[in-house]
């Protein structure tokens, strides 16, 4: 909802040409022979993102459009649902049930990840087993804002490589040399540690899960209007429950993302610097 952006930063121009965030992780996305586009939206903003978005797809991918209601998926008993925050990430995903019904990946809009986070999603999926999910991999330092504090989910490999546990902290700064979670005592983290900036690659079997554990978590926290289900949670429960395999994939090379007004300009330049460097066109569509 960009609170502290100060507006939609998912629709708002970046690039040379008034591009959005959204148009570069297209674009990889379309280039690594992704062939499906779902945007998830709020219904105030629908149309919006249609004008901008579809005469650009046309022709280059299939397109839905999904609305992020409160109420999809919530149980009648407990409608209407008295809150004003959308459910959180893991809802946003369910929402794209009914026109997902094989592999995808899962981004957030107003992230830029980098042609490689897509490259390594669709060579993860030509190959992954059922009931084998990925996460790509960024390195904390890599991913912090300076203008304020930012979430992350921390991952924790198992012996194996794959992903043993996910740990959303909310409230991450750095304070000198350090990285420090103010919402768990102080916690100092480590520099180098993987995390998830929400770039995710799902078989279509982690729907039923995933509407399963939506239900509980409404069940939950229907009286609490803050409460957000993050994927996060989702991740953990389904390896806990050995329900699936989740792959740490290495494509987290390139990350930036606008939490504050004060990112933009920065955000600009990196893409200016890429498109210097050749690696998009100054003008993509």
């Amino acid at each position: 909802m960009g609170s502290r952006y100060g507006g939609i930063k998912q629709i708002d121009g970046f690039g040379p040409n008034g591009e959005t965030i959204m148009d570069y992780s297209l674009y990889d996305a379309l280039r690594a022979d992704f062939t499906q586009v779902v945007f998830i939206v709020r219904e105030e903003i629908k149309e919006t993102v249609k004008e901008i978005f579809l005469p650009k797809l046309q022709g280059k991918a299939e397109v839905h459009f999904v609305v992020q209601s409160l109420e999809k998926f919530v149980p009648a008993k407990y409608q209407p649902v008295d809150r004003k925050k959308p459910w959180g990430t893991t809802h946003a995903m369910l929402c794209g049930k009914d026109v997902i019904d094989g592999p995808f990946a899962v981004i957030n809009a107003d992230d830029f990840y980098g042609k490689e986070a897509f490259e390594s999603l669709a060579d993860f999926f030509r190959t992954a087993p059922p009931h084998h999910h990925a996460m790509v991999g960024y390195t904390l330092k890599n991913v912090l804002s300076e203008h304020g504090s930012v979430s992350r989910g921390v991952a924790t490999p198992d012996a194996e490589g794959y992903l043993k546990s996910m740990k959303e902290h909310t409230v991450i700064v750095r304070e000198g040399d350090k990285i420090i979670s103010k919402n768990e005592n102080n916690q100092e983290l480590n520099d180098n540690v993987q995390v998830s900036m929400n770039c995710w690659g799902f078989q279509a079997d982690a729907f039923d899960l995933t509407e399963k554990m939506f239900v509980e978590f409404v069940e939950k926290n229907y009286q609490n209007p803050a409460a957000e289900f993050y994927i996060a949670l989702m991740v953990s429960e389904l390896i806990d429950q050995g329900l699936g395999k989740v792959h740490i994939l290495p494509g987290g090379k390139t990350w930036f993302g606008v939490t504050y007004k004060e990112d933009k300009e920065e955000v600009s330049q990196k893409i200016k610097d890429l498109v210097h460097q050749g690696v998009y066109p100054s003008k993509l569509w």
